[in-house]
C-alpha cells in the first residue's frame, strides 16, 4: 500500500438545542495477530456500535451530539485517542486548551473483553457518584451493582482522563479474559458472549441518552497539571 498511515473511525448523531456539545463512546478496532481480535477489542467496538444504533432507531431526541470514535493504534500506546484528542481538545504537554474541551461533557469506554457490564469507574471524580447511582438503577438486575471511585488505565479513556476530560470505563465480568484470550491466539469469535453483549450495548445507550439529556455537562475533576 503506498499510504501507511493508520486511522480512526468517526460517526455522529447530531444533537438538537445543544448540538455544539458532545457525548463520545469509544472502543479500539485494532488487536494484537496471535488471535482474531475478538475480546480484545471487538466486542467492544461491535457494543459502542450497537449502542449508536438503538439511539438512532429510537427516534429519541438528543440534546448533545453523540459522537462515536473507534480508534487505532491502542495496542501501540493509545496512539489514535492520544491524536484525536490533541488535534481537538487538549495537548497534554504544557495543557494548552482548544476551545472543544469545554464542550465534551463525557467520555465512555468499552476495552475489557466480553462479559457482562458489572460497573463503571469514576476514575477519582466523586462528583459524578450520585448521577451515576441514579442511572445504574434500572440495570441492578441485569447485574451492574458496583460504582467504584478508583481510576483504572490501559485503555482509551487514559487520553482524555489525562487532560481533564470527564472519562469513564466500564467495569466488565472478567470472563477469563486477562487468563485467556488477551494477547493469545485464544482471542477468536468463539469466545464472544453474544448476550454479554446485548446487556452491554443496552447500558452503554442508556449513560449516553442520559449524559446527552441532562441539564448540565457531567462534573470534572481539577486540571492536572503540568
Amino acid at each position: 500500500y503506498d499510504d501507511l498511515d493508520s486511522f480512526n473511525i468517526i460517526a455522529e448523531i447530531p444533537g438538537t438545542d445543544k448540538a455544539d456539545e458532545v457525548v463520545m463512546l469509544g472502543a479500539h478496532f485494532d488487536s494484537w495477530d496471535s488471535g482474531t481480535g475478538a475480546t480484545d477489542n471487538a466486542a467492544g467496538s461491535a457494543v459502542m456500535m450497537e449502542a449508536m444504533r438503538i439511539l438512532k432507531i429510537s427516534g429519541l431526541k438528543m440534546r448533545r451530539t453523540v459522537r462515536l470514535a473507534l480508534w487505532t493504534g491502542e495496542e501501540e500506546g493509545l496512539l489514535g485517542s492520544r491524536a484525536y484528542v490533541k488535534e481537538h481538545f487538549a495537548d497534554r504537554d504544557g495543557m494548552k486548551l482548544k476551545p472543544d474541551h469545554a464542550r465534551l461533557s463525557a467520555y465512555f469506554n468499552v476495552d475489557n473483553g466480553t462479559g457482562k457490564i458489572r460497573g463503571i469507574y469514576m476514575q477519582g471524580n466523586e462528583a459524578v457518584q450520585p448521577i451515576f447511582e441514579k442511572w445504574m438503577e434500572p440495570f441492578k438486575t441485569l447485574g451492574m451493582t458496583t460504582l467504584s471511585v478508583r481510576s483504572t488505565g490501559g485503555t482509551d479513556h487514559v487520553s482524555f482522563d489525562e487532560v481533564g476530560l470527564p472519562s469513564f470505563p466500564f467495569m466488565q465480568d472478567p470472563m477469563e479474559y486477562e487468563t485467556r484470550t488477551h494477547h493469545t491466539n485464544m482471542d477468536t469469535y468463539e469466545r464472544i458472549q453474544e448476550e454479554d453483549l446485548k446487556q452491554m450495548a443496552v447500558i452503554v445507550a442508556s449513560f449516553a441518552y442520559m449524559t446527552s439529556n441532562a441539564e448540565l455537562p457531567l462534573p470534572r475533576k481539577p486540571l492536572p497539571k503540568r
